[in-house]
């Protein structure tokens, strides 16, 4: 399923944690990337008028998606794939076990662990978020149930979050007298604010669908077990735009948030001259005067 190959174990390669970013990410993913798939971590590619719709399904029913090493290696994969295929417009995180998206880290396996594997994992994990975070095309996340400390880190690294109302999130790690370690402490104030986010986090309550769109949270809380239906809904009218224009203003917005805004527009006027010479310009242009739906080809 993929070409990478194992260059050793989590719990082998501690000496690579002080390793300076940003080349420390790209070999904190790369020690955790396998060759053979995960059972945790399922890709699945949709069909005929969905083709370019992907979706990773999460599948540990046992340990409510708990998130270890295996897990790790599974996302890291997948997460890789979606990025380099060019096939790939849009994706979706989603759980196959009813009643939750995630529950966090496995706590059971974190306590075979001692401090140096402890810290190798979560910072491989953080890395596998912000490579989640920066994958070309847009990811939703589509949470039923619970998404609790890594799972809901897991969804706030996604560009768009869409939950059923009988959703509980939360970052309850304040409790473990440890933080959010994969990117909560950072994201989450980016999207409710430091003063939201303090609360949240200081106290380690959950949040249920409803209060979670209100502080801005989450894109859309639709009613229990239709976050999927909506999802799909929202995937296909990105998959029916152009391609290599979604990808780009995705950069634009992303890395614009991390500048100032005489630098940001100068970072946009560099991606829309990456869409003035593809086809599918033309074509929207086409389409347009034609009054046809185009058919965008990523080119």
């Amino acid at each position: 399923m993929c070409a990478f190959r194992v260059l050793t174990r989590l719990s082998n390669t501690t000496s690579y944690v002080k390793t300076s970013k940003p080349y420390h990410h790209q070999i904190l993913r790369t020690l955790i990337l396998e060759s053979s798939p995960s059972q945790f971590v399922k890709l699945h590619k949709l069909s005929d008028e969905d083709s370019g719709i992907v979706e990773v399904r999460l599948d540990r029913p046992e340990a409510k998606n708990a998130i270890g090493k295996e897990m790790l290696r599974g996302l890291s994969n997948v997460f890789e794939l979606i990025n380099q295929n060019s096939d790939a417009n849009v994706a979706m995180i989603r759980s196959s076990v009813p009643g939750v998206f995630c529950a966090g880290a496995d706590l059971k396996e974190r306590r075979t662990m001692n401090q140096s594997e402890v810290k190798f994992f979560v910072n491989s994990f953080r890395s596998t978020l912000s490579f989640l975070e920066e994958i070309r095309v847009p990811t939703i996340a589509v949470i039923e149930g619970v998404a609790l400390g890594g799972g809901l880190e897991m969804a706030l690294a996604c560009d768009i979050r869409i939950c059923g109302a009988n959703a509980v999130m939360g970052l309850p790690e304040t409790g473990l007298a440890i933080i959010p370690g994969a990117g909560g402490t950072q994201r989450l104030p980016r999207l409710v604010g430091k003063a939201i986010a303090k609360d949240i986090i200081f106290t380690g309550r959950k949040i249920n669908g409803i209060e979670a769109l209100s502080m801005g949270l989450v894109n859309y809380c639709v009613a229990a077990g239709e976050a999927h239906s909506k999802a799909l809904e929202i995937a296909r009218d990105i998959n029916q735009k152009g391609p290599v224009a979604i990808r780009m203003a995705k950069r634009a917005i992303n890395k614009g948030m991390e500048t100032d805004l005489t630098s940001a527009l100068v970072l946009e006027e560099d991606c829309y001259d990456k869409v003035l010479n593809t086809k599918d310009r033309l074509e929207g242009l086409a389409a347009f005067a034609e009054k046809r739906k185009p058919r965008y080809t990523g080119e």
